[in-house]
């Protein structure tokens, strides 16, 4: 059935809610407190002290998409904006959405997917008790092309001596980057404390674009056919 980019949106938890081992675990080796609040910012990164608050999907070849995305204590109807559409849920009914979808198609891209997206949702996953629909990790280096990550192409599987973000590959190629309407990933955990849960959204939809058109590039000008 094609091909499919996706991309998600995660929130870190409060730092006071962990369990004490986890905190004691986790400020082991801080060695001041600049340290202890870097850690204490970066819970977002990791599915053990994280959550996924939206993921969105797109057809590249068709441009239509979706963006599945929480929304706690306020649950939105499903409304269409530019061939995207967007549906609330919990966490787990994000994540059995996207599975429920993934499924259905043969190629799946990201962008830095492999060492973030991917293993967040399949931990995720198994936190609410959900089995993956498909390999989101295949072998890297295997010529079926069932998983493209722009991060690994773009860096030459890491040949290239540094590894820049989607951001920075937009500016390069002169592509809109989802941070030019001013939010970016370090905003999410705010924006979804102010309940500004559609904002997120329609952030992770512009990511979606943006990892559209540097797949354009990548396909026509970098990639050997």
């Amino acid at each position: 059935m094609g091909r499919v980019i996706f991309d998600i949106e995660t929130v870190g938890a409060d730092f006071d809610s962990l369990d004490p081992a986890v905190r004691e675990y986790l400020l082991k080796w801080a060695e001041n407190e600049e340290e202890e609040e870097r850690i204490k910012e970066s819970l977002s990164f990791y599915p053990l002290t994280g959550e996924i608050v939206a993921i969105g999907m797109l057809n590249p070849d068709t441009d239509k998409g979706a963006v599945y995305f929480q929304t706690p204590g306020d649950m939105l109807l499903p409304f269409e904006e530019n061939s995207i559409r967007y549906e609330c849920g919990t966490e787990k009914e994000v994540l059995e959405k996207f599975w429920n979808t993934v499924k259905a198609y043969d190629q799946i891209v990201t962008f830095n997917g492999r060492a973030f997206d991917c293993p967040f949702i399949m931990v995720r996953s198994a936190v609410h008790k959900l089995k993956p629909t498909r390999d989101l990790m295949p072998y890297r280096y295997s010529n079926n092309g069932s998983h493209i990550d722009l991060f690994d192409q773009l860096s030459f599987y890491g040949a290239a001596k540094r590894k820049f973000p989607l951001d920075m590959w937009c500016r390069t190629f002169g592509i809109k980057s989802p941070k030019a309407e001013g939010i970016t990933g370090y905003d999410v955990k705010n924006l979804f404390k102010a309940r500004r849960y559609v904002d997120i959204a329609r952030y992770c939809a512009g990511d979606l674009t943006a990892t559209k058109e540097v797949l354009s590039v990548w396909e026509n000008y970098i990639k050997l056919q």
